[in-house]
């Protein structure tokens, strides 16, 4: 039994079928507050906590699902392919948006840090926190932060952007889909990306590609601010 917990396909079952749960239990419930990657987060976490399973086990198999995850984020193209049209007559909103967002995060991470007495270690963990994973992950090792915290905080802060978008939408009546999606890829990456296709193919695309555009400003000012 030992022998194949120790072994990539533990970690890769146990991702996938958490996820399924997550899934299902989303569709049953209909809220969008259980995101199915968030339950699949909890559902991993409380596993290897109850079990005792050593995290050197699950990360064998977790480290070839994340390896996916810079082809998921690729294949984003083809949305942003289709409505290329829009793309080039709304150029300069995407522009200046997502670097308006990008250097916003940043310093809003960077003073409640600040505010709450993080040391730097913590601060350049926290940072990248709107990108992309393997941007993220870059800066982080770049900086000397610990990339276990920002992956998990560049999870974290894309699950609520995938819930909140709907509510966020409809309260501040932003009623133009390209600045919606422009909203959503820069603020929560991927997976806000997820529910912005949901929402539109227009919001879905201008949110894929905010993804990049955003992940190029926060490495051109994390030459300063990390």
């Amino acid at each position: 039994m030992i022998e194949l917990l120790n072994t990539p396909l533990f970690g890769i079952v146990l991702s996938l079928a958490s996820y399924a749960f997550g899934v299902y239990i989303h569709k049953k419930t209909g809220l969008l507050i259980l995101h199915p990657l968030l339950i699949a987060l909890f559902c991993v976490i409380g596993f290897l906590l109850i079990t005792g399973i050593p995290l050197s086990y699950y990360e064998q198999g977790g480290n070839i699902v994340s390896m996916f995850l810079p082809a998921a984020t690729a294949s984003l193209a083809l949305s942003i392919y289709r409505q290329f049209d829009v793309l080039k007559k709304n150029w300069l909103p995407v522009l200046v948006g997502t670097g308006i967002g990008a250097l916003t995060s940043m310093l809003a991470t960077i003073l409640f840090c600040y505010v709450f007495g993080l040391d730097r270690q913590m601060t350049v963990s926290l940072i990248p926190k709107s990108v992309t994973t393997p941007i993220a992950v870059a800066l982080c090792e770049q900086a000397g932060g610990i990339t276990a915290i920002t992956v998990v905080i560049v999870m974290m802060t894309g699950v609520p952007g995938a819930i909140l978008a709907p509510y966020l939408i409809k309260w501040l009546k932003i009623e133009d889909p390209v600045i919606q999606g422009i909203a959503i890829g820069t603020s929560s990456h991927a997976i806000g990306t997820s529910k912005a296709l949901e929402i539109g193919e227009v919001q879905g695309a201008m949110s894929g590609l905010s993804i990049g555009i955003a992940g190029v400003w926060t490495v051109l000012f994390a030459l300063f601010l990390m």
